[in-house]
């Protein structure tokens, strides 16, 4: 807006004056008279020659009245404010990312997002990122507890992130409403609780699991668990108070076996590298602090299959067997808990179904992992209610909610099969719509066949073929390579056992790792791709072009099994496989670069020298 122009006209010279206004002028006043006619001439051309070149808001420009005045024998002379500068726009909005959990998966997304785009807010209950693979070493004093812990604030400043942070806990997500509602236990609000929502545009799921009873009377009320720091606190406080009970007078040898008897249920890298680290910590140091009941002291690890770590290379399994035997931990294998109380285990044998009542002093366990409240509710809500883990795409999203990815344990990756888009891909590889496909039109698609449908390498890979032509001759027979040509049948013939090779991502902490920085790499990129895809054809008839980005896929590195006695097993990529003393030293090195900060990495390996030393 602009205030009023003032305009004065001063007359030629040689123009006639009013009588009242003619009066003799000396030397000085015409001197002053010229000076100020020089001044808002100035000024008025500037004026004038702006202007020109932006009109004025008001409607009469002051070009206009210039001309004007000018035109009727008179120079203009004004004084005009400044034009009012125009408020600057606001920069638009980002959008909101609420992310759900601190473990693996959430810090690894949040760690690599690119925060100046968007708006983020991270809601867990704990305030820290824990190294889960160091817990079973917490629980014997290996490894201090707040060596393995860094809070997730330090992280987000030494990254100089701008994420608001709130210690809460989420109890249930809306999708219809894009929307949050959190419980905080550390404080109340206005309304006397400690609930609150948030909404937001992009909704990141990293809740974790927590463990699995499956519905074992007991579990929960008599058994120890290892999913958290105050976990591996409790079974280590549990380990010295089962000790010191059985050193009180007047206990006979059979509570005292009872007492000492510590029972491991779960034959996997959990529950082995527990019993391991157990084994190390009552040989190393309580049996030399107890000496007159040392030899009451038993580790045993019930397993229901029939060997303990089966998810690594079965030379591994034996490897371990035969260590934990010469070590004197006993394994029952081919048993299932089917009862807990508070001083005894009921088995049952698998083969023979007899049950078998195992006293104990103490039980860890690590039989496998489940569904958190929050995601059960969340699943019947989408229509997932069945499934026993989030459900997600090949690139981590939810399929029945555009804006909610999940990742971590409480997701599973739904690979779509190659024969439920057999008939879309054959159409888009027939480009001369001719009803077959010759062995160019099939490669000019491979590519996008294979990053679309991994399991098509894998089946290749299994089966010892050398190229597609190999696959497709299963469909047409032993004809010519160059001069192959196929019908939609025998397309479908030739791939029809291709889906037999479709994997599932183990959870763990290195899946969880891997689709943290895959999602952060696609929200980084969202804008970019969206212009240029990066991703595979489309070929499940959903729409044309290219997807944006390429599918999550997961690229194993290597598994370790500390076995204790500085010793340790590892199953490497290329099915290497490793085991022995250099193997614990491999153990170390990798474990110590893994640590999400310079302060743990140094704090980890000074507590492993320590050890050493005294």
């Amino acid at each position: 807006m602009q205030r009023p122009v003032s305009i004065a006209i001063a007359q030629r010279p040689g123009k006639e004056q009013s009588s009242s206004e003619a009066e003799p002028r000396g030397p000085g006043q015409l001197r002053k008279s010229r000076m100020g006619f020089s001044f808002f001439a100035s000024r008025a051309a500037a004026r004038f020659l702006q202007d020109i070149r932006r009109p004025s808001s008001a409607g009469v420009s002051t070009a206009a009245l210039l001309l004007t005045a000018a035109s009727g024998g008179g120079i203009v002379a004004y004084a005009d404010s400044a034009r009012a500068e125009e408020a600057p726009e606001p920069p638009p909005r980002k959008k909101k990312v609420v992310v759900l959990g601190t473990g693996w998966a959430g810090t690894s997304f949040l760690k690599n997002l690119d925060s100046s785009r968007y708006e983020v807010k991270v809601i867990s209950p704990r305030n820290y990122f824990a190294f889960t693979p160091l817990l079973p070493s917490v629980t014997c004093g290996t490894v201090e507890a707040r060596s393995v812990v860094e809070p997730i604030r330090r992280m987000f400043e030494k990254k100089g992130k701008d994420v608001a942070y709130y210690e809460a806990e989420c109890f249930k997500i809306d999708p219809t409403k894009k929307a949050v509602h959190c419980r905080s236990a550390v404080g109340t609000n206005l309304d006397g609780n400690g609930d609150f929502m948030l909404d937001y545009d992009y909704l990141v799921v990293a809740l974790g699991a927590t463990v699995n009873t499956f519905n074992t009377p007991g579990v929960m009320e008599h058994c120890h668990f290892l999913k958290e720091v105050e976990d591996a606190q409790k079974i280590r406080k549990s380990v010295i108070d089962c000790f010191e009970r059985a050193s009180i007078p007047n206990i006979s040898e059979e509570e005292k076996r009872k007492i000492l008897h510590f029972v491991i249920i779960g034959g996997g890298p959990t529950g082995v590298e527990f019993a391991a680290e157990l084994h190390d910590f009552l040989v190393e140091d309580l049996v030399k602090l107890y000496p007159a009941i040392a030899q009451f002291v038993k580790i045993t690890i019930i397993q229901s299959g029939e060997h303990i770590l089966n998810t690594f290379d079965q030379r591994i399994a034996v490897f371990a067997e035969s260590k934990f035997q010469r070590d004197g931990i006993e394994l029952s294998t081919g048993f299932r808990v089917i009862k807990v109380s508070d001083d005894s285990i009921t088995v049952k044998c698998k083969s023979s179904g007899v049950e078998t009542l195992v006293p104990y002093g103490m039980a860890i366990w690590s039989a496998g992992i489940g569904t958190r409240p929050v995601i059960t509710d969340f699943m019947n809500q989408v229509g997932q209610g069945k499934r026993r883990a989030l459900a997600t795409n090949e690139w981590l999203r939810v399929p029945e909610c555009d804006s909610v990815y999940a990742i971590g344990d409480c997701s599973s990756i739904s690979q779509r099969k190659i024969m439920e888009d057999i008939s879309t891909i054959f159409k888009v590889a027939d480009k001369d719509n001719s009803g077959t496909l010759t062995l160019k039109e099939i490669n000019d698609v491979l590519e996008d066949i294979c990053i679309r449908y991994p399991q098509v390498e894998l089946y290749m890979k299994s089966m010892h073929m050398v190229d597609i032509a190999d696959l497709i001759k299963g469909g047409v027979g032993d004809s010519n390579k160059e001069s192959m040509v196929v019908n939609i049948e025998e397309f479908k013939k030739a791939l029809c056992h291709v889906d037999s090779q479709v994997k599932t991502v183990p959870a763990t902490a290195q899946v969880a790792a891997q689709q943290g920085y895959y999602l952060a790499d696609c929200f980084n990129k969202k804008d970019h791709c969206v212009e240029h895809p990066e991703g595979p054809l489309r070929l499940t008839g959903s729409g044309e072009g290219h997807h944006n980005f390429r599918p999550f896929r997961y690229k194993h590195l290597g598994q370790f099994a500390p076995l204790g006695g500085e010793q340790a097993a590892a199953e490497l990529p290329g099915d290497w496989v490793s085991m022995g003393h250099s193997t614990q030293w491999l153990w170390y090195s990798v474990y110590a670069s893994k640590q999400v900060s310079w302060r743990t990495r140094v704090l980890v390996v000074s507590d492993w020298t320590r050890r050493f030393i005294f």
